[in-house]
């Protein structure tokens, strides 16, 4: 089974950037799709983004579109999440997310996930 690792989470003020990673374990990671969610205090489970396993086609909620962009390295097995021109409400712990031969179709349900990653914090504060 996959297993998946978040890094690149910190404090940021609000216009800055941060990109996060998510490093995949295990081999065939060209056959996983990987989903970025988040979650705040208080407030339920968002999805972000996805990118598909097929062909790598990403999706984006609209709180993040034009900001954020998702991209993957198949010789790395890993999937970054670049986030620009962050607000204090981008702030939250950021999961990804994986399942075989996903290609994203309301990701944001996040149904039948084979492996979630331990999170990363993210604060946008000045």
């Amino acid at each position: 089974q996959v297993q998946l690792v978040e890094s690149g989470g910190g404090l940021v003020q609000p216009g800055g950037s941060l990109r996060l990673s998510c490093a995949a374990s295990g081999s065939a990671f060209q056959y996983y799709g990987i989903g970025w969610f988040r979650q705040a205090p208080g407030k339920e489970r968002e999805g972000v983004s996805c990118i598909s396993s097929s062909d790598g086609r990403s999706y984006y909620a609209d709180s993040v579109k034009g900001r954020f962009t998702i991209s993957r390295d198949n010789a790395r097995n890993t999937v970054y999440l670049q986030m620009n021109s962050l607000k204090p409400e981008d702030t939250a712990v950021y999961y990804c997310a994986t399942k075989f031969l996903w290609s994203c179709g309301n990701y944001r349900y996040a149904s039948s996930i084979d492996s979630w990653g331990q999170g990363t914090q993210v604060t946008v504060s000045s």
